[in-house]
């Protein structure tokens, strides 16, 4: 993969020795720095709270896991003390989780990665007991008792069972991972690479591929080419990809419903897109140099939509499944939604060298 450096000229301009240069308009370090500062300046959590399933959202957990990530890339110890308080606060203040759905399962990815940046044993507990949790139950086939095959949850108990790995180095969360999603791949990607947003819900979402794309990139940085599931996943993960390089737009932004050019551009799915290409680039996965220009050209487009406040527009708000195109077309474009700044955080992660 290309290192990103940083000084005044051309953005996104690679020298003989392939590496990557931005102004500080488009700089990864500039502005994960600005979304960041947002998540932190923000005094309540957004929460999950429906009848049975309460907790952190998962859009909170995602955005907190990146921005650790981001301040642990920059050895930023002020930044990881101020989130490590924030969410210290989950712990102290006993704020419920239900552990009994993927959506609040998945915030065990937020402390685990606080664990590996400051070795805080409270945060390995918390995260080890949701990602455990997760398959306390199982199913006759292996299988989470949190399946629901919403794609959406190739990302949420992916990344969930993948931060356990990386927190313990135990390969029994990379099987789990692998079994899971290559269950969700058989039955929801379709033959020209994409995926349905789920059962009755054969659309194209972007933001739901998005986290396949993230959720699959996640887990094949670290699945042993000898598991038996890395094949099969491999080739999903390929065939999604060159679906993707097809269907970008010009100015390297992917839509809300992807194959539709008359959908409006969206800023989550293309951070996610970004994000996945990235790490393929990185990890040797993706060969054709294609597939970096897409990235670069998307993280350039996307910065377009970030204020100096750091704040990400035309993010498409929270949504279920439908079974009409529609109500993807309808739904709300958000501004500062943490739907949108978490993927932007993982992506500048990637062009900074994770």
């Amino acid at each position: 993969m290309a290192v990103i450096l940083f000084r005044c000229g051309q953005p996104g301009t690679a020298d003989r020795s392939n590496k990557v240069y931005w102004d500080e308009a488009h700089s990864p370090a500039v502005i994960g720095g600005k979304v960041t500062a947002d998540l932190l300046s923000r005094p309540d959590f957004m929460m999950y709270r429906t009848e049975k399933v309460k907790g952190i959202h998962y859009a909170e957990a995602c955005a907190g896991f990146g921005a650790a990530r981001f301040a642990g890339l920059l050895k930023d110890s002020l930044t990881l003390e101020k989130l490590s308080e924030r969410y210290a606060r989950v712990i102290t203040d006993s704020i419920l989780n239900t552990a009994n759905h993927v959506d609040v399962n998945v915030y065990g990815i937020l402390p685990l990665e606080l664990y590996k940046q400051t070795g805080d044993e409270e945060f390995l507990k918390q995260g080890l007991a949701l990602a455990d949790g997760q398959w306390a139950n199982p199913l006759a086939d292996g299988l989470t008792d949190q399946t629901r095959f919403w794609i959406d949850d190739i990302w949420m108990i992916g990344s969930l069972q993948v931060q356990a790995f990386r927190a313990t180095g135990k390969g029994v969360y990379l099987d789990r991972a692998a079994r899971e999603i290559g269950a969700y791949v058989r039955k929801l990607q379709q033959p020209g690479g994409l995926f349905h947003h789920g059962e009755n819900a054969p659309f194209f979402w972007g933001r739901g591929n998005g986290w396949v794309a993230a959720g699959l990139a996640e887990l094949l940085s670290e699945l042993p080419a000898e598991n038996p599931h890395y094949s099969s996943l491999l080739a999903a993960y390929l065939r999604m990809m060159n679906a993707l390089l097809r269907y970008q737009a010009k100015d390297g932004m992917w839509r809300q419903l992807i194959d539709r050019e008359d959908a409006w551009k969206e800023t989550s799915s293309t951070a996610m897109f970004g994000y996945a290409m990235s790490i393929g680039v990185s990890k040797g996965l993706l060969k054709n140099p294609e597939f970096q220009k897409a990235y670069q050209k998307a993280w350039l487009s996307l910065t377009g939509y970030i204020g100096s406040d750091g704040k990400v527009k035309d993010v498409c708000a929270g949504t279920g499944k439908a079974d009409h195109a529609q109500f993807y077309l309808d739904r709300p474009r958000n501004t500062g939604d943490l739907h949108g700044q978490a993927p932007i955080l993982w992506f500048a992660c990637s062009l900074l060298g994770r």
